[in-house]
């Protein structure tokens, strides 16, 4: 782990301005220029650390007045520069969502280091996501215990997270003839219980601190409980969970723009044979970042009309993604295919929005599921 240097807290972090201003200095000054390096593999705790301190995690949370607006326009920012830590932004400020929406003292006790950058904690819902819609089967199975639950099985793919630190996990509770009571959700904390493997490596965002988490009669204390059960608990927050990551694609978008009209000066003379330019982008663009906005007003609206809204964005901002970053490297040409380019990165960036959970094809199943229920009278 990097070692973190903070400062003590000063900001409330009340300004949006003042929140996004300096999240922008860091983002162009600090990660902008490390965006290589966490892209082939150096985990930015120093620089996270440092938005933490500039708000950039505070502003989707009820103590902070629930600017979801906020919040995604900060991941945003830090997005455009690297797409890598604008998905640990995302897995840290969900991490916070469920501490704090859990309700539970023993987390909200935890909350203002993790929002500050202080202590760091990911999301392992990657599996449970997928199983609670029949997608595959849930990895981790939990039982109770006097004063808590016994989880064993292995999480696949949990990011922003290593020892000492903590991800959100649900764990499907059975009864003793084997059947599924529920399931509970609880934050996992990577202490000396926890061997975190390594997973294979990936075309790119290395950086992410990706690792697979075998657990073995793993205790879980009513301290460390989210939700029992769960289900309820995830059908509140789901809508929040999925918006939120708006604010990865924005950025990746936005960055890839950005790259376009750096090439116009020298290259714009024969670019503007090519499809999808600059000006396109940016209307699309805008015109999706203002649904969002307005679905930012109402995060927890538990309406289905509300959650289609939702996952189309969601879906939209995926595949707009993966337009802008190929139009990108199109229009820089033979410099953006160098593998050290801005280009070259958000290809794979937009590669990496289009699959993570939900996929482009999980979004779409779960908006056809909805599609074909039924209105209740």
């Amino acid at each position: 782990m990097n070692s973190v240097a903070v400062s003590s807290i000063t900001a409330p972090w009340t300004d949006d301005a003042k929140v996004l201003a300096d999240v922008g200095l860091i983002a162009r000054e600090q990660l902008a220029p490390a965006a290589k390096r966490i892209d082939e593999g150096y985990y930015p705790l120093d620089i996270m650390a440092n938005l933490g301190q500039a708000g950039a995690y505070a502003g989707h949370l009820d103590q902070h007045g629930c600017r979801f607006g906020l919040a995604i326009s900060a991941m945003s920012e830090v997005s455009r520069h690297c797409g890598a830590t604008g998905f640990m932004t995302w897995a840290h400020d969900v991490c916070g969502l469920y501490m704090e929406q859990s309700g539970n003292p023993a987390l909200l006790t935890r909350l203002q280091d993790h929002t500050a950058g202080l202590t760091f904690g990911g999301t392992g819902l990657s599996n449970p996501m997928k199983a609670l819609t029949g997608i595959e089967k849930m990895a981790l199975t939990a039982k109770k215990v006097p004063g808590g639950y016994s989880v064993s099985g292995t999480l696949p793919w949990v990011s922003h997270i290593a020892p000492g630190q903590y991800c959100g996990a649900i764990a499907a509770v059975n009864r003793d003839d084997g059947s599924r009571s529920h399931e509970i959700m609880f934050l996992l904390d990577l202490d000396e219980r926890v061997p975190l493997r390594a997973c294979p490596e990936f075309s790119g965002m290395e950086g992410t601190s990706t690792w697979a988490v075998p657990l073995k009669d793993y205790f879980v204390s009513e301290d460390q409980m989210i939700a029992d059960p769960a289900r309820p608990f995830i059908q509140r927050i789901r809508g929040a969970f999925v918006l939120l990551q708006v604010g990865i694609a924005a950025g990746v978008i936005q960055g890839s723009i950005d790259s376009i009209r750096e090439a116009e000066p020298t290259l714009g003379h024969v670019n503007q044979y090519l499809h999808n330019r600059p000006d396109e982008l940016q209307a699309e663009f805008d015109e999706l970042a203002a649904r969002a906005m307005v679905l930012a007003e109402t995060p927890f609206d538990g309406s289905k009309d509300f959650f289609l809204d939702v996952l189309d964005v969601r879906c939209q901002g995926a595949e707009l993604s993966l337009k802008a970053s190929q139009s990108a490297l199109l229009h820089q040409g033979a410099k953006g295919y160098l593998m050290n380019s801005a280009p070259q990165r958000r290809i794979r960036e937009a590669h990496f929005v289009a699959i993570v959970t939900p996929a482009i094809k999980h979004l779409r199943w779960e908006m056809a599921k909805l599609m074909r229920e039924e209105v209740p009278a």
